[in-house]
């Protein structure tokens, strides 16, 4: 028999068992997709080891998965062989012996042994459903988180809150969270409790990025390569690292930790499903197209949840560019730890502002954007700060124009 094991190193603070694509007696091949792990961050598949039959599932859906933990059990070819009884020459095969079904939520009696994972537990509390009203949909009938949360919507209908005046008219109904915002709550809350927030907020003119894109877009098009904004403000954070190094590294109780490659996230919203921060590797070796060509990958893979557990760790650095969504500015934005610091770009949008040309001043409308560095006030000051920003939108202000 081998085991199958839960990867050793998977990104996220927490795995759990999603969902199993084999079931018990289904034939298998070597590196045949087996079982899917969803972490705070992305889903993983996990292969099978080896080829033969799917014989135990040790942990089911739902079900936490620690590293190195047994998910499963395969009977490969040989022990299979070793196993079967010699039966007579031309004699029919035996037929496999189906698994029984178990159908919930009906007038049967429910087996009150029948063990729930503590995901489906904690919903079934939250929300107060019996379990006897749910149908199971997992393995043998089991009641699924999946199962909980459609009862739920199902279920819900709008009342009034108790202790409210009926004449008021205030009604509310319940959604419930899913396993990537109970993650994002658990890092939000961590980051703000280990590490003392400041932001600095400085403006940034981008008539010269504009000037740049307007050229280039096109020519970067027909190499398959689409030239964001984006790709410009990673290139000049990774840029600005020189004159800052120590915004770039991790906190230790001993030591700061700064890192020589600049690995740099940027926040993707994936809409009401949450927030996810593939990360860009050794930004600091990449030209503008190499940049763009990266990230270009990265978002698409996230927004069609085909992110890997290697393209979203090792990250350094973060860039929330929140100003997509229309905010002109946010703060703090919260630290993706362990790193020490995290870029917030706002809203691009045309103002007024006065410019001195020829020792006059001019009143001008140019295409501006507030950006913002909030950092760990244990690794760095407000000196360090204040020159990765100024060095920042230098950069940005100063783009070449070929």
């Amino acid at each position: 028999m081998i085991d199958v094991i839960v990867p050793k190193e998977q990104e996220g603070t927490q795995a759990v068992v999603r969902s199993w694509l084999k079931q018990i007696g289904d034939r298998v091949e070597e590196n045949d997709p087996l079982v899917e792990l969803e972490t705070d961050k992305v889903a993983v598949e996990v292969p099978a080891p080896a080829a033969g039959v799917l014989k135990e599932i040790v942990l089911d859906t739902d079900a936490e998965a620690l590293p190195g933990a047994v998910l499963g059990r395969i009977a490969t070819d040989e022990t299979e062989e070793s196993v079967r009884p010699e039966r007579s020459r031309g004699a029919p095969a035996p037929t496999p012996e189906k698994r029984p079904s178990t159908t919930l939520g009906t007038n049967e009696v429910r087996d009150p042994e029948m063990r729930l994972s503590p995901a489906v537990k904690r919903a079934l509390l939250q929300h107060d459903i019996d379990p006897k009203l749910i149908s199971g949909t997992g393995r043998d009938g089991r009641i699924t988180r999946a199962d909980v949360d459609k009862a739920v919507e199902e279920a819900t209908h709008v009342r009034p809150v108790e202790g409210i005046i009926p004449a008021a008219g205030i009604r509310s109904h319940s959604v419930p969270h899913d396993r990537m915002r109970l993650r994002i709550a658990e890092n939000m809350l961590s980051s703000v409790t280990q590490a003392p927030h400041v932001t600095a907020v400085f403006e940034a003119d981008f008539s010269a990025i504009q000037a740049h894109r307007a050229r280039h877009k096109d020519v970067f098009a027909k190499k398959g390569v689409k030239l964001t904004y984006t790709a410009y403000i990673v290139a000049a954070a990774a840029e600005a690292m020189k004159v800052a190094p120590a915004i770039n590294s991790r906190w230790h109780s001993d030591r700061l930790e700064i890192f020589d490659d600049v690995n740099i996230g940027v926040g993707t919203a994936l809409g009401d499903k949450g927030l996810i921060v593939p990360v860009l590797p050794r930004v600091q070796t990449l030209s503008l197209k190499g940049i763009a060509a990266g990230l270009d990958a990265l978002i698409e893979k996230a927004r069609a949840e085909k992110l890997t557990s290697q393209d979203v760790k090792g990250g350094t650095f973060t860039i929330s560019n929140h100003g997509v969504s229309g905010s002109l500015f946010a703060s703090p934005i919260i630290i993706n730890q362990p790193q020490s610091a995290i870029l917030g770009v706002g809203k691009l949008e045309k103002r007024v502002v006065v410019r001195e040309v020829g020792g006059v001043d001019t009143i001008q409308i140019r295409p501006m954007a507030y950006v913002s560095l909030t950092i760990d006030h244990r690794v760095v000051d407000g000196h360090q700060t204040n020159a990765w920003l100024s060095r920042f939108v230098e950069l940005l202000e100063n783009w070449p124009a070929e």
